[in-house]
């Protein structure tokens, strides 16, 4: 029997530079297909063009606000068709990770979503809170949401991230933070290659699931959040501590007797995100099978920052169900600029 108590995945959706959907991005993910390509007229100090991961379908003219429509609500709408035409009825709300403030972002972005996404899916869901935090923005959200369902607040809730770094303006600001990894003579070995998408997940209670007949793709155990003081682009060395502390809070959950099968996390190039996992799983090196066996799709999708966590838990799932999982623990985690650490323990494959 289902446990009615337990948080469900029953909805995946997505939209990123290898897949205008969750199944299709993942499978590109598992074959190694690459969305890297140039800009069409950034060029670097070097003179070179900018090499990016960009959704190939959206006119590089889409600016603002409307190019975060545009990734964000594919990604909805294939959450939402995970539901029966009876599901009318239900509570549900939408936790929203957001990027955290820079050069380029749109000073209303925030507000814009949450007006337009009330527009468009007013009468289906309410936003539950929008969490502009970057790389952990996506895991925040999911946090948020799976207190509310665990309270009863809520029968369902939808999990979303969302993030594009094409705007020349954050281009030139990674660029002269030394962040974008360059080619040419002036290249930056160490940077990462900016990219754009959405990810999104449906979360049900199980005595939801079970009324509705939703079929679950995987089950939420536990979440850690923590804030990391000795951050980048600070004068501190990062040893982990508050990324442990956040994985420590995720893997309390862990059976008794299991350890982690599956890693998917952000990093990107930057040394200071592989010293970071470094510190944080020699402290936890316990729970996990293979610590350095992990996944890291921004090698496929670039950066996608705020849209990391909820893609990350889709391709967990997607792996189970498609039988290429090293087993059923997957672990996610995401380390943000400014401080915000979170990790998530999610069971996959039979978890029934």
């Amino acid at each position: 029997m289902m446990n009615g108590d337990a948080i469900y995945v029953v909805g995946l959706g997505a939209s990123t530079p290898v897949g205008r959907d969750a199944w299709s991005s993942a499978a590109a993910v598992r074959a190694g297909i690459s969305g890297f390509g140039q800009h069409p007229y950034m060029i670097d100090t070097a003179g070179e063009p900018m090499r990016v991961a960009r959704a190939p379908w959206l006119d590089i003219d889409l600016t603002g606000v409307a190019r975060y429509e545009a990734l964000l609500f594919p990604a909805l709408d294939q959450v939402f068709a995970a539901l029966p035409n009876d599901a009318g009825s239900l509570h549900i709300a939408l936790a929203l990770g957001l990027p955290s403030p820079r050069p380029g972002l749109p000073a209303d972005l925030q507000s814009a979503l949450v007006n337009s996404i009330g527009g468009r899916y007013g009468q289906t869901l309410t936003v539950l809170g929008a969490f502009p935090h970057g790389h952990a923005a996506g895991l925040l959200a999911l946090d948020a949401a799976v207190n509310k369902l665990t309270q009863g607040a809520l029968d369902a809730c939808v999990v979303a991230g969302v993030d594009s770094y094409l705007a020349p303006e954050t281009l030139e600001w990674l660029e002269g933070c030394d962040q974008y990894h360059g080619a040419g003579p002036l290249n930056n070995a160490w940077g990462f290659l900016p990219g754009e998408a959405a990810g999104a997940l449906l979360l049900a209670r199980g005595a939801v699931v079970e009324r509705m007949r939703l079929t679950p793709l995987a089950c939420i155990l536990g979440v850690g959040t923590a804030f990391e003081s000795k951050r980048i682009k600070t004068e501190t060395v990062c040893i982990g501590e508050g990324l442990t502390q956040a994985f420590r809070a995720a893997l309390a959950t862990l059976p008794s007797g299991s350890k982690v099968t599956d890693v998917y996390c952000d990093m990107n190039g930057e040394p200071y995100r592989a010293d970071e996992y470094g510190f944080t799983v020699l402290r936890t090196k316990e729970s996990f099978e293979s610590a350095s066996d992990f996944s890291a799709p921004a090698d496929c999708w670039g950066d996608v920052s705020a849209a990391g966590g909820p893609l990350h838990i889709g391709l967990a799932a997607i792996a189970a169900s498609k039988r290429y999982a090293n087993g059923s623990s997957a672990f996610v985690w995401a380390s943000s600029e400014g401080g915000e650490r979170c990790a998530a323990l999610v069971a996959v494959g039979g978890v029934n």
